[in-house]
This record gives C-alpha cells, sequence and structure tokens, in this order.
C-alpha cells in the first residue's frame, strides 16, 4: 500500500483533485498586522493525472489535495448543493505561521468541527463541474434522508400486561 504522502491521485466516482494556491495577504487590524487568507487559481483535474505527487505539499504555496465523497455524508452534500450558494471547504492547521491544508470537504458538518478547534477554514463557491460530479454521485448512490424515530406514540410505557 502506497504512503499517504505518494499517492496517486486520479479522479473516479468518489475522489477528484483539486490544485490550489493559498495566498495570505497582510491586515492592518488596529496596531496589529495578520494575515487574511484565500484560497486561489483553482484547477481541476478531471484526467488521470501521469505523474506521482504528494498529497498535500508541491512547493511555493501550492497544494493539491483530494475531494473524497462519503456515502454516509450524502444528506449533508444534498444540504450543501440545495443552498443557495454550495460551498467546497478547505481545512488548514497552521505552522509557523504558514496555512498547510489538512482536508478539503463538501460537508458542512464536518468543517463546523473542525472549527471547534485549532484549525482554520477557508471556502469557495463549488465549481459548477463539482457539482454536477456530486450530483452523479447522489445518483449513483441514492439520497440519504434522516428517519427520526417516533417516541412513545403507541407504545405503553412500563411493564407488558400479559394481556
Amino acid at each position: 500500500m502506497p504512503k499517504q504522502a505518494e499517492l496517486e491521485l486520479k479522479k473516479n466516482e468518489h475522489v477528484w483533485p483539486i490544485n490550489f494556491r493559498l495566498q495570505a495577504e497582510e491586515r492592518q487590524v488596529g496596531r496589529w498586522t495578520t494575515h487574511a487568507w484565500t484560497i486561489e487559481d483553482i484547477c481541476l483535474y478531471e484526467e488521470d493525472l501521469a505523474v506521482d505527487m504528494t498529497i498535500a505539499d508541491i512547493g511555493a504555496g501550492n497544494y493539491m489535495m483530494p475531494l473524497e465523497l462519503f456515502r454516509d455524508e450524502r444528506m449533508e452534500y444534498r444540504f450543501n448543493l440545495n443552498s443557495q450558494s454550495p460551498h467546497l471547504f478547505f481545512i488548514c492547521a497552521e505552522e509557523d505561521e504558514q496555512l498547510k491544508p489538512v482536508l478539503v470537504t463538501a460537508a458542512q458538518g464536518v468543517a463546523a468541527r473542525y472549527m471547534d478547534g485549532d484549525y482554520v477554514v477557508l471556502h469557495i463557491d463549488i465549481p459548477l463541474a463539482i457539482q454536477a460530479w456530486m450530483e452523479a454521485f447522489l445518483g449513483r448512490h441514492g439520497e440519504l434522508f434522516e428517519f427520526k424515530r417516533k417516541r412513545g406514540g403507541d407504545k405503553k410505557k412500563g411493564r407488558s400486561s400479559g394481556n
């Protein structure tokens, strides 16, 4: 099995490699200088990549990460796609005042869990090609709906009466 950093990224029905650049812009906030980070230069690879590339660091602020779809997140994908402005979320860890991407996801709930930690979550509008690919994924695997159990309805509480 190949190491995580040496995986050959190929687009298929579950994975789409995305090349992007993390761009920092210095901003003055009061007396303090801070960095505002953005995602720039998105490149979607629709063909198989001919060469092995590292997943997380291809140099000079340029990164390649896989957007991977999971069947148990289908309800979140539908929610995202049905919103007015569907987003891709880029979860990044800060190292030495630089951001390094950790994960790309289309599930808002996954991104929200990272917001509670020491991560930076950036987002962009989902490119139309990826929206169509996600719709095809949902079409192949069906929609996942949340079912809530009925509580108490017809059932009697307590011990069985034996009748």
